[in-house]
Order: structure tokens, then sequence, then C-alpha cells
């Protein structure tokens, strides 16, 4: 049964990286939300570069973290799905023989959440609105891509100076490794 796709051990792990992520996030809610945040639970996001079953558990602990966001159910959702695609590019740049590939895995997380989120608090900014889509969404084109860049710099803090030590810890300890790897 351990060689099976859903066995025990990839479902508590799974479990570990997201209670691991919420508890990270909501330890500090106040700084994990807004168009200033700084979630050091984000360093986790380079966990997929070892196991699809982090892409799991990070996408789930972000799912219970952003219940509490001030952006509501639009974060629940697309922030949610931003940490989805993020991990699962990460997932498949470990998998890659790109040369680079352990100082790439941190980018996908600073590159989705910065478009995602920073399209996400944009939508929210109150503001003259400049463009209205046919569903009634306001852009604020003059602040859309300071806030993309914003949330991008504050994501590449803990992704880069966290996170990147991590991958390269647990690379480099054969007892991490083989804990990380599913």
């Amino acid at each position: 049964m351990n060689n099976s796709f859903f066995s025990t051990k990839k479902i508590v792990y799974a479990a570990f990286i997201a209670a691991l992520y919420a508890t990270l996030t909501l330890a500090i809610a106040p700084l994990g939300y807004g168009p200033v945040q700084f979630r050091v639970a984000e360093a986790l996001t380079v966990l997929p570069f070892f196991s699809s079953f982090s892409v799991l558990g990070l996408t789930l602990g972000c799912l219970i973290s952003n219940i509490i966001s001030p952006y509501g159910i639009l974060d629940l959702i697309f922030g949610s799905f931003a940490t989805l695609v993020a991990a699962i590019i990460t997932y498949k740049i470990g998998k890659s023989n790109l040369k680079f590939k352990l100082y790439l895995a941190p980018l996908p997380a600073v590159i989705v959440n910065g478009i995602v989120i920073g399209l996400l608090i944009n939508l929210s900014l109150p503001s003259k609105p400049i463009l209205t889509s046919l569903l009634g969404i306001s852009l604020n084109t003059k602040a859309l891509i300071p806030t993309m860049l914003l949330i991008a710099v504050e994501e590449l803090i803990p992704c880069y100076l966290i996170g990147l030590p991590l991958l390269l810890l647990i690379k480099k300890n054969p007892t991490l490794k083989k804990l990380f790897t599913l």
C-alpha cells in the first residue's frame, strides 16, 4: 500500500505542509494580507521541487489561511489558485533538466503571486475606475503594474531569503531529502 498514489505517508505529508503553511501565516496574520504583506509561509513554496504532494499541502494551507483574508472569497479562490499554479510549475522545474533549477524553484511563486495577487489587490483599491470589464470589475490601470511589482518583491523576500536556503539545505542533507521526497 505504500507505493499507491494516495498512501497514508503522502496524505500525512500533505496535511503537515498544509498545517505548517496555515500556522505560519495565521501566527502573523495581519502581516500576511493586504497591499503590503509578508507571508513567511511562502518560503515553503519551494517544497514542490521535491514532491508532488507538497502541491496539495501548499494549496490547502493557502486555502485555510485565506479564510480570514480581508479580500474574502476572491482571495480564497484566486489566492489559492495562484498557489496551486506556482506549486505545479515549481514541481515541473524540480523534475526538469534545467541547469540552474535550484535557483529557479522559488521564482514561480514570485511571478504568479505578483500577477494574481497584484491584480486582486488592484481590484480592491478604492479609486476611480479607469477600465471596466463586462463583468463590472474595475481596474485602476495606473496602479496595476506597481501593485503587481510590490507583491512580487514582497514574495521575493521569503521565497529567496528563506525558501532558497531551505531548498539547498534539504538538497544537501540526505535525511531531509528522504523526508521531503515522496
